[in-house]
């Protein structure tokens, strides 16, 4: 199971918090992903939103002998947030033989949905690169 963070999951703080087939969470402090304005990045509510979606997708590619490629990644977001954490869940939508897709509730530490996040992620063969 490939659960290593990338480089851009380091410098925004992201940590997964449960990893299966039917469900990742994962969480990320605000504190150090702000606009200027004080508010959470949107940019970073989405690459959240695909750290998360692309592990789920690749939770159910690895056993298949398949790989996870992002294609689609769209976002809602509902209400800005200025202090505490977010906390990701990435569900299925669409678990296939040659895609998959993910809904991301990314909430704050009050349970308020701050942003709907929906990625679609194409399975191909693993290579050696």
């Amino acid at each position: 199971m490939s659960q290593d963070l990338g480089e851009l999951d380091t410098k925004l703080g992201v940590e997964i918090l449960e990893a299966s087939i039917g469900r990742v969470v994962g969480r990320m402090p605000v504190a150090t992903n702000r606009q200027p304005f004080g508010r959470l990045h949107g940019g970073a509510s989405l690459a959240l939103g695909e750290s998360l979606g692309s592990l789920a997708a690749t939770l159910h590619a690895e056993p298949l002998g398949l790989a996870a490629v992002g294609v689609d990644i769209n976002g809602t977001h509902h209400r800005g947030v200025r202090d505490g954490f977010v906390t990701g869940v990435a569900t299925p939508v669409h678990l296939g033989r040659r895609t998959t897709t993910h809904e991301v509730v990314i909430s704050d530490d009050a349970g308020s949905r701050i942003c709907t996040v929906r990625i679609t992620n194409q399975l191909i063969p693993m290579t050696e690169d």
